[in-house]
């Protein structure tokens, strides 16, 4: 064939979007086997101690990033889904789904150091707010949020909601973004009246998961369960765009150092999208990971993601899930290609 023809075939392609080059920009580089068997939810990365903090089933797991090794564990967390580290009051707590409940526990010796009862029904996501100093948790069973006193581990507040609350997001200047899955919705609360002041609908996003936000530009990212990304300004309270992801979404991530947002997919697969500009924004590729990979957290500092996963049986008939396979549970580190 006439090269000069090849040639203008291939720009053609590239310029069409069609040719997607098999290189990835991203690999995984370690697996951590972790203890335990049962489900998961969040995870977490503590930059400046070195630490990832993972949700699994009754316990929260501790990683130390530099090894990858398991080094603790937190205990008495009873369907847990939420971890937050302030390390101001060397103090960590998690959201007990099964006992609407919250544990607290030392940073430094990972001993359990009390239990804060009586959260609405079945705390999700929850939340440290740096402005107003609160603990959120963000209650699926009952749409509400309870503002908790970490410094005296007492309850001061009920926030009701207009739906169900999945993934919240703090500006940090006062303002608390949270998706609300069953009305396609964000609801923005503010940290000071601790009240609802505005929502706003995501659509043509369905039932909004994971968030996350730009702080720079003022941009949410909400993954939704129709395979859809949809970007927020925050201040206009509106959708800019929407871009596709993969299947299964649960979580996603922002880098602000690579400005990329990050979709974390159970089919396998993590969307990355890069943010070019406020109004303008391009998927860069889907990164092959694993099946049940499916929430992340970022590290900032080493711009590695990790994601829980495990091995799974064969789908069987009358089950929602794939039954996991008993010591396969692990973390994925995928990082940049240098």
């Amino acid at each position: 064939m006439n090269k000069l023809f090849v040639l203008i075939c291939t720009a053609a392609l590239l310029c069409s979007g069609i040719l997607v080059s098999a290189q990835s920009n991203y690999k995984i580089i370690n697996q951590f086997p972790l203890q335990g068997d049962g489900g998961w939810d969040y995870l977490s990365v503590d930059e400046a101690a070195g630490r990832l903090y993972v949700s699994h089933a009754t316990m929260a797991l501790v990683v130390d990033l530099k090894t990858g090794k398991q080094i603790g564990k937190i205990a008495d967390t009873n369907g847990i889904h939420g971890i937050a580290a302030v390390p101001a009051l060397n103090k960590g707590f998690t959201s007990n789904g099964r006992d609407s409940s919250v544990t607290v526990f030392d940073l430094k010796t990972l001993e359990v150091t009390g239990k804060i009862k009586g959260t609405g029904k079945n705390p999700d996501a929850l939340l440290y707010d740096s402005f107003s100093q609160k603990l959120f948790t963000f209650n699926g069973g009952s749409a509400t949020a309870t503002v908790i006193d970490p410094k005296e581990n007492k309850i001061i507040a009920t926030i009701r909601l207009d739906g169900k609350p999945e993934f919240p997001a703090s500006d940090g200047k006062g303002k608390i973004f949270v998706n609300i899955e069953d009305k396609s919705e964000i609801s923005e609360i503010n940290a000071t009246t601790l009240k609802v002041d505005r929502s706003w609908s995501i659509s043509p996003g369905e039932e909004p998961s994971g968030l996350a936000l730009d702080n720079e530009t003022h941009r949410l990212f909400s993954v939704c369960s129709n395979k859809l990304m949809v970007v927020s300004d925050v201040v206009a309270g509106k959708v800019i765009t929407t871009l596709p992801i993969g299947d299964r979404c649960d979580g996603v991530a922002f880098d602000p150092g690579l400005k990329r947002a990050y979709s974390s997919n159970g089919e396998g697969t993590i969307t990355v999208v890069q943010e070019i500009d406020k109004d303008h924004f391009k998927v860069l590729e889907n990164i092959v990971t694993q099946k049940g990979a499916r929430t992340i957290a970022v590290d900032k500092t080493t711009h590695h993601l990790y994601l829980p996963t495990a091995e799974f049986g064969p789908q069987q008939e009358g089950n929602r899930r794939p039954a996991m396979l008993p010591g396969t549970f692990k973390i994925l580190e995928v990082a940049p290609v240098k």
